[in-house]
């Protein structure tokens, strides 16, 4: 009789540090799953050496929504977990950033190149040199971080601190969304990728809700939810076989 109770005991035991174990899980996978979805776009670019189906505005949106979070969260401090994700996703864009400089540098023709010092706004975020794109987010992160050390105690700018950076990262799948509407074609964009936005949003925007995150971290994880679903649309659209071509 003793013996059996004390295998329950073990099983509740057990029970209870697996449910234990779910936050700390749900956490590492928040932390991750950001960046996991552009593995598949990094592998195929890598492999086909082309870059043609990925807009680099993606890296854009992606690398001022994480500065600005940074800076929101010495304003507003949330969980660690989203700041982690967010240096993690800093890194994971800046890796994007530099292999798509590496392709296009091999593959140009033409011998004129294109700097962020020529102050040439045509060719913004277009630049040749991963350098260039280095410059322009140390120009852009020091006065953000120096307005923010002046106006820490201001709830007004904090608030619109972290509304900018939400907005900026709901905004993230709209420039991939309007290259596939401008080119009329998903070919080059790795399918993968756009699904495992769809999941790892919808789980993101799961977790805002269950965390009782601020306001803003839910409202932008709906935005991207919907941009996904777009997105997906198109693939089917400009294809009578997606899922055969090349993802």
């Amino acid at each position: 009789m003793d013996s059996g109770l004390g295998l329950g005991d073990d099983d509740d035991r057990d029970m209870g540090s697996i449910w234990a174990s779910l936050p700390w899980l749900a956490s590492c996978v928040m932390v991750v799953g950001g960046a996991l979805p552009y593995a598949p776009q990094y592998q195929q670019i890598h492999r086909t050496k082309n870059t043609d189906g990925f807009s680099t505005r993606i890296c854009l949106v992606l690398l001022v929504a994480n500065i600005l979070r940074i800076l929101f969260w010495f304003g507003k401090q949330f969980e660690v977990t989203l700041l982690v994700q967010s240096l993690v996703m800093i890194a994971a864009m800046l890796l994007m950033l530099n292999l798509c400089c590496s392709v296009q540098n091999n593959d140009r023709i033409s011998t004129k190149q294109h700097h962020i010092t020529d102050l040439d706004l045509r060719f913004f975020w277009s630049w040749d040199g991963f350098q260039d794109y280095l410059i322009f987010l140390l120009a852009f992160t020091l006065p953000c971080a120096f307005a923010t050390l002046l106006l820490l105690d201001s709830s007004l700018f904090v608030e619109a601190l972290g509304s900018l950076s939400l907005l900026a990262e709901a905004m993230l799948a709209l420039p991939q969304l309007l290259q596939n509407q401008r080119n009329r074609s998903t070919t080059g964009m790795s399918v993968k990728m756009v699904l495992l936005w769809m999941a790892g949003d919808g789980f993101k925007t799961a977790y805002f809700a269950l965390n009782e995150s601020p306001l803003q971290f839910l409202l932008c994880g709906l935005a991207q939810v919907l941009v996904d679903l777009a997105i997906l649309y198109q693939v089917c659209l400009y294809s009578k076989a997606p899922w055969d071509k090349e993802s």
